[in-house]
């Protein structure tokens, strides 16, 4: 049994002494140093036209802000206001933005 693992480890032996050798990427060195930041960052306006292409419309812009304060309508009701009251976010959504729309222009 002892003779038999010390064939294994005579062939295992030269594996690893060679096996940083053909490794693919080989450690680095060093770890990379931070660049300085050579450049300030882009403004929040210019953000949404760089990852989307085009800026969205007054009317998309217009929507987000009314689901915005719904949605912070919605997370100030408390949880048993919320069961009380019934509906669920789709239909408090749906009320909510035709009240901030300013009425049944909905």
């Amino acid at each position: 049994m002892l003779a038999r693992f010390l064939k294994a480890a005579a062939f295992a032996a030269p594996l690893l002494l060679v096996q940083p050798v053909l490794a693919k990427d080989p450690p680095p060195a060093k770890p990379p140093a931070a660049a300085p930041a050579a450049t300030p960052p882009a403004p929040a306006a210019e953000a949404p036209a760089a990852k989307g292409g085009k800026e969205p419309s007054a009317g998309q812009m217009a929507a987000r802000e009314r689901q915005k304060k719904c949605g912070a309508e919605w997370r100030g009701l408390a949880d048993a206001q919320k069961v009380s009251r019934g509906p669920k976010w789709p239909q408090f959504w749906s009320k909510c933005n035709k009240r901030l729309k300013g009425g049944d222009k909905a």
